[in-house]
């Protein structure tokens, strides 16, 4: 059998180029020819794959910074999420790229293209050639079934006030969120550029072959259900993908030696929002007095650097020895399968919860924005293997409205409250499972067999004409 070729198309942000990474390294390890389709801003995570032993190739293109608009600094979504008038722009670079894309497709004639839902065009792309595309939304299942119930019932119009709870109609729990929780593009449809981009994601997420998921039956089996028999969509869990390469970076970390001096497992709370949050100074400063209010030992990961003068009077200080605040990149996954780590306070992106879920830890859950607010609905109420701090603002700037009390609060609750000790023992079976998952006979292992041999042997409908190619 001929060696099948995969393209990778991932989005120019740091959260989609790392799972859409170590997807191309599940495959690579299964025998497929891989080849990553990027930017130069973003090939270092390959060419440091490529430098592991990992046989994947690389393809940069240009980003097309003139033709879009946008400044020339501009490489990555993580950019511009928050600014009204560069994220149309960024749309814009994103569609001027298919055609370098597609003369890459006719060039080297791939067998599938797995593509960044936030680009839609690669349906197209695909179909024109004649291969399947499989789309890499990078969040749960249960997340794509909440957006897409809440999608066609609108119950949110059935409130009267945004302090209501609505409930989403047809699913297999009952989940509830306030209008506040919720995007304007989930609210609005076609108000803006962004949310006329999401409708065209979702109209070509019909026309593709089907979806990969990072995620394994175990953890949520009844939404895996409900994606693929009630919404009726194609898909295969791979996942956890970062649990398919067994790597872990960063082993030499100053921090990792501070949590060596901790001789007490479970006892150290590790605190760290991804890499595109926002907080305004004052919420920062609510951040720091709750989790001192909270009595625990802590790890704290902050993007910016220098004194801040959000933080308490000699806190670092005052802190020394209890609480360690690191400035900068810190490797979250060394830190979270530390055994002296207890518990994540985390913002619930979707690669932050896998995570946490791979290192069987309970979690405090302090959604921001994007689909955070559901991955929480999941953590606390359907896995119940976490408290929510209490944020019921969507917002995709600076973030403020939590009180240290809240903060103390969640953060005991986790650790020492009542209901900690079962907390924690749902969140290491739920480890277990997914060491399970990716195993060789293991769901998600049989799941990547099925995708390869439905790769192999598919056959374009009888509308696409493939003119060039061969085996």
């Amino acid at each position: 059998m001929r060696q099948l070729h995969v393209f990778f198309l991932p989005l120019m942000a740091h959260g989609h180029m790392i799972p859409a990474m170590d997807m191309a390294k599940l495959f690579s390890s299964r025998g497929l020819k891989a080849t990553i389709i990027s930017t130069p801003a973003f090939s270092e995570p390959v060419k440091k794959a490529q430098h592991s032993g990992f046989k994947i190739e690389l393809i940069t293109i240009g980003f097309p910074h003139r033709d879009s608009g946008l400044p020339d600094h501009i490489v990555s979504l993580d950019q511009v999420t928050s600014d009204p008038k560069l994220l149309p722009m960024f749309f814009k670079a994103l569609s001027l790229i298919q055609q370098p894309v597609e003369d890459l497709i006719q060039r080297l004639n791939p067998d599938c293209l797995v593509s960044d839902m936030f680009l839609p065009w690669t349906a197209d792309s695909a179909a024109t050639f004649g291969i399947p595309r499989l789309v890499f939304h990078g969040t749960s299942y249960f997340s794509l079934c909440v957006s897409e119930e809440m999608r066609r019932h609108k119950p949110f119009n059935d409130v009267v006030s945004d302090s209501e709870p609505f409930l989403i109609p047809n699913l297999p729990h009952q989940v509830k969120l306030l209008k506040t929780q919720v995007s304007d593009y989930n609210l609005h449809e076609n108000k803006d550029d962004f949310s006329r981009w999401i409708q065209q994601m979702r109209e070509s997420d019909a026309r593709s072959y089907g979806v990969v998921i990072n995620s394994f039956h175990d953890l949520e089996p009844d939404y895996a259900r409900h994606y693929t028999h009630v919404l009726e969509r194609k898909a295969w869990s791979l996942g956890p993908l970062s649990l398919c390469t067994n790597e872990i970076d960063g082993a030499k970390h100053q921090c990792l030696a501070w949590l060596d001096s901790k001789k007490k497992p479970n006892s150290v709370v590790y605190v760290c929002f991804g890499s595109m949050a926002k907080f305004t100074p004052a919420q920062l400063n609510e951040l720091a007095n709750g989790l001192d209010a909270s009595g625990q030992d802590f790890i704290w990961i902050v993007r910016s650097g220098g004194d801040e003068e959000w933080l308490p009077e000699r806190f670092e200080e005052r802190m020394e020895g209890r609480g360690l605040v690191v400035r900068g990149w810190a490797p979250q996954r060394a830190i979270l399968d530390h055994p002296a780590v207890g518990a994540f306070v985390t913002h619930c992106g979707w690669n932050s919860t896998l995570e946490g879920v791979c290192a069987g830890l309970p979690m405090v859950t302090w959604p921001l924005f994007a689909e955070q607010f559901f991955n929480e609905k999941l953590v606390t109420e359907v896995l119940r293997i976490g408290v929510p701090v209490g944020n019921k603002k969507w917002q995709r700037g600076a973030n403020e409205g939590v009180s240290r009390e809240a903060v103390a609060r969640a953060v005991r609750g986790v650790m020492v409250g009542g209901g900690a000790a079962e907390m924690r023992r749902r969140a290491a079976d739920s480890k277990e499972k997914a060491r399970k998952a990716v195993a060789e006979g293991g769901s998600s292992y049989e799941d990547l067999t099925a995708l390869i041999q439905d790769i192999a042997t598919y056959v374009p409908p009888k509308k696409m004409v493939c003119s060039f190619k061969s085996d």
